[in-house]
C-alpha cells in the first residue's frame, strides 16, 4: 500500500514560553481572538441597529446568549475528539428527525425553520450542517472508494437526506452550504480534482430544472439582484432589502458615524429590515465606515487561514476533514452574507457567523469553533502514523 499524504505533516514539538512569537504559532489562540473580535463587532453592530430600528431592542438578548455558547464551547474544548468522534453517525441520524420535525411548526417569515423552546428557538439545520461534517469526516476516514467517481455517490447521497428536508421549510440558503462543505472535505480526503469538477459540470447541466423548482420569492430574489439600480427611489419588493443595505454602508463613509458624530437627521433612510441578522455587517460599515468593513474582512480572512493551518497541522484523518469542514462552513456563510449586503448576491437568510442576532446561531457557532480548538489541541498527539493511507488508484482505468 503507498502512502498519500495530504497537507502538511508537523510533528509535534515541545512548547515555548508565551511570548509574542509563540502567540503567532498557536492557531487556536489566533482563532479565539479573531472570534472574541468579531462578537465586539457584532454586538456594535447590533446595538446601532437598536438604535436606528424601531423594534424589539436585541443587544441584551445577544449579550445574555454569550452565555450558554460559552458553557457550550468549554465542554466541547474540554472532551478530546476522538471520545465523541465514535458517536459522529448517531449525532448525523438524531438530527434527521428534528428536521422532519420542525416541518410541523408554524410558519415565521415564509418557512419553517424554527422549533420554538420557550426562550429559545431553536433552528435543527444548524446543528444538521455541523453532525453532517462529523458523520462525514467519519465516513471518509481511511476509505479511498470516494477517489473513484463511482465512490462520490455515497457521500453525495447522504447530503442530500438533510439537504431535502431543508429544501421543504423552505431554506434554500442553508441547503446551499452543504454543497461546499462536502466538496471541500472530499477534495483534502483525496478526491480526484477532475472527478468533482465533473460533479460540477453535471449539476450546472441541472440549474435550468432547479430554476424551475426554486419557488415566486427565491426567483424573485435572483432576479432583484440584476435589476439593481444606482441613486433614485428606494424600488419595491425584492430589491428594496439591498438598496438599503448599500444606503446604509454608504452612510457610514470613510471614518463611520461614530468617529464623523454624524446626527441622524433622516431616519426613514436608515431602515434596513433584519438590520441585526442578515445585514448586521451593514450596521458595522455605518458605525465603523470602511475600516470596520475592512477590519470584519481582514478578522474573517486570518479566521480561514488559522482554521485551514489547524487542518493541515492535524494528524489524523478525523480531525483534518471536520476543521476542514467546519472552517469551509464558516468561510462560506461570511462570503455569502457580505456578498449579499454589499449587492453581489441575492438575499439568502444566511447569518453572519459570530456577529449576526440569534441564539441558535451563536451557540452553534460556538460549537463550530470548539471543534477547531479541541483539533488543534489534540490533532497532533492522536495517532502516531501519517494520515491519510489510500491505495494508489494512478493505475486504475475508467476512474
Amino acid at each position: 500500500m503507498a502512502g498519500i499524504t495530504i497537507g502538511r505533516n508537523v510533528s509535534p514539538t515541545s512548547r515555548s514560553s508565551f511570548s509574542v512569537t509563540g502567540f503567532f504559532s498557536h492557531p487556536s489562540l489566533i482563532l479565539l481572538a479573531c472570534a472574541l473580535g468579531l462578537v465586539v463587532l457584532g454586538l456594535c453592530g447590533i446595538a446601532r441597529a437598536d438604535q436606528l430600528q424601531t423594534v424589539t431592542p436585541r443587544y441584551e438578548r445577544q449579550v445574555v446568549w454569550l452565555i450558554p455558547a460559552a458553557i457550550a464551547f468549554a465542554l466541547v474544548v474540554a472532551i478530546p475528539y476522538s471520545r465523541w468522534k465514535r458517536f459522529s453517525d448517531w449525532l448525523f441520524v438524531a438530527s434527521l428527525p428534528l428536521l422532519v420535525l420542525v416541518l410541523a411548526m408554524p410558519p415565521r417569515n415564509g418557512a419553517r425553520s424554527w422549533i420554538p423552546l420557550g426562550i429559545l428557538d431553536f433552528q435543527p439545520s444548524e446543528m444538521a450542517k455541523l453532525t453532517f461534517i462529523m458523520a462525514l469526516a467519519h465516513y471518509l476516514m481511511y476509505r479511498d472508494n470516494h477517489r473513484t467517481l463511482r465512490g462520490l455517490v455515497i457521500p453525495f447521497v447522504v447530503m442530500l437526506f438533510p439537504v431535502a428536508l431543508i429544501l421543504l421549510e423552505p431554506d434554500l440558503g442553508s441547503a446551499m452550504l452543504f454543497i461546499p462543505v462536502l466538496f471541500s472535505m472530499l477534495f483534502v480526503a483525496g478526491a480526484r480534482a477532475r472527478h468533482l469538477l465533473t460533479v460540477m459540470l453535471l449539476a450546472a447541466c441541472l440549474m435550468p430544472l432547479f430554476w424551475q423548482k426554486m419557488n415566486a420569492e427565491q426567483r424573485s430574489r435572483v432576479t432583484a439582484l440584476f435589476n439593481q439600480t444606482d441613486g433614485g427611489p428606494a424600488p419595491r419588493g425584492d430589491g428594496y432589502h439591498q438598496h438599503q443595505a448599500k444606503q446604509v454602508i454608504a452612510l457610514g463613509g470613510v471614518w463611520g458615524s461614530d468617529f464623523q458624530g454624524q446626527v441622524l437627521e433622516e431616519p426613514a433612510a436608515y431602515h434596513l429590515p433584519a438590520a441585526q441578522t442578515d445585514f448586521v455587517f451593514c450596521m458595522v460599515a455605518e458605525r465603523f465606515g470602511l475600516g470596520g468593513s475592512l477590519a470584519t474582512v481582514a478578522l474573517y480572512a486570518i479566521f480561514l487561514m488559522q482554521g485551514m493551518q489547524i487542518s493541515q497541522r492535524c494528524k489524523e484523518p478525523y480531525g483534518r476533514l471536520v476543521a476542514a469542514g467546519v472552517t469551509v462552513l464558516l468561510t462560506t456563510q461570511m462570503i455569502i452574507n457580505t456578498g449579499m449586503a454589499v449587492g453581489l448576491l441575492p438575499i439568502t437568510g444566511i447569518t453572519l457567523p459570530l456577529m449576526s442576532y440569534g441564539g441558535s446561531s451563536l451557540v452553534a457557532t460556538s460549537l463550530a469553533l470548539a471543534m477547531l480548538v479541541n483539533i488543534d489541541l489534540n490533532g497532533q498527539s492522536e495517532i502516531q502514523s501519517e494520515s491519510f493511507m489510500f491505495k494508489d488508484l494512478n493505475a486504475a482505468s475508467g476512474n
